[in-house]
């Protein structure tokens, strides 16, 4: 499984994330730093959503973007692509970087679990606190 962190987060997700589920054979990328995809820090969402859906890996996003769920272009991309995605609650944008990644490792192998059973095309808000369960949002 591959994690994919889009502009909306912060790097430093994808590397604290990274180094926790890369010996499990697991990997997650931020989207500045895949230039083998042809990503950079100005990829527009349709871009990426496309290519990782084409991509014969199991990508999971991870986003701080709402917006993908309500763009028409990016919906519809997101739809046929059939990702799945958490997206992140508007908490985390209040939060110091340090406690939402602490946050992300302490819930990836619940998320895992939970996200491998989802939908094709399907979106959950990812709450800041531990206890709370996946949100699903609708894709409209």
């Amino acid at each position: 499984m591959k994690v994919f962190f889009d502009n909306c987060t912060s790097p430093v997700f994808a590397g604290c994330l990274d180094a926790l589920i890369r010996p499990d054979g697991d990997e997650a990328h931020h989207v500045r730093f895949m230039p083998d995809y042809g990503f950079a820090h100005d990829t527009k969402d349709v871009d990426w959503i496309k290519q990782l859906g084409a991509d014969n890996d199991v990508w999971i996003v991870i986003t701080g973007d709402h917006r993908i769920r309500k763009n028409l272009a990016e919906r519809t991309a997101w739809i046929k692509a059939g990702l799945k995605a958490f997206v992140l609650a508007k908490a985390y944008q209040k939060t110091p970087v340090n406690q939402c990644a602490s946050m992300l490792l302490w819930r990836w192998p619940e998320m895992r679990r939970f996200i491998s059973s989802a939908a094709a095309g399907s979106m959950f808000e990812l709450p800041i606190n531990k206890r709370s369960g996946f949100e699903p949002l609708a894709v409209k």
